[in-house]
């Protein structure tokens, strides 16, 4: 499970054997989301509930939001390295955006 992030008490990351559409997961204490991510001349996100866990708050589904928009580019780029050139990915420890 190759953690890509942690950003105020979030952790984003991918499961080992993702699919498509790309996406990240977002945890935050015992809640997690995952976030797909769109991009056409935009970013579009849309936000899922994972099976079997207590999905994000409203509050910080916005707050990961922001992060996802402003780091997408770093994201897909991420995913390409692991799943495709099967790189290893170092985690980022995000102070502020």
């Amino acid at each position: 499970m190759p953690k890509l992030y942690e950003y105020l008490g979030f952790i984003f990351y991918f499961y080992s054997h993702e699919h498509l559409p790309i996406h990240i997961h977002v945890k935050k204490a015992d809640r997690e989301s995952k976030c797909e991510i769109y991009y056409d001349k935009e970013v579009y996100l849309k936000w899922k509930k994972v099976t079997d866990k207590k999905k994000l708050t409203a509050s910080e589904i916005k707050d990961a939001d922001l992060f996802i928009h402003k780091y997408y580019s770093a994201i897909i780029n991420k995913w390409t390295q692991y799943f495709l050139f099967h790189q290893n990915i170092v985690c980022e420890k995000i102070q502020k955006l």
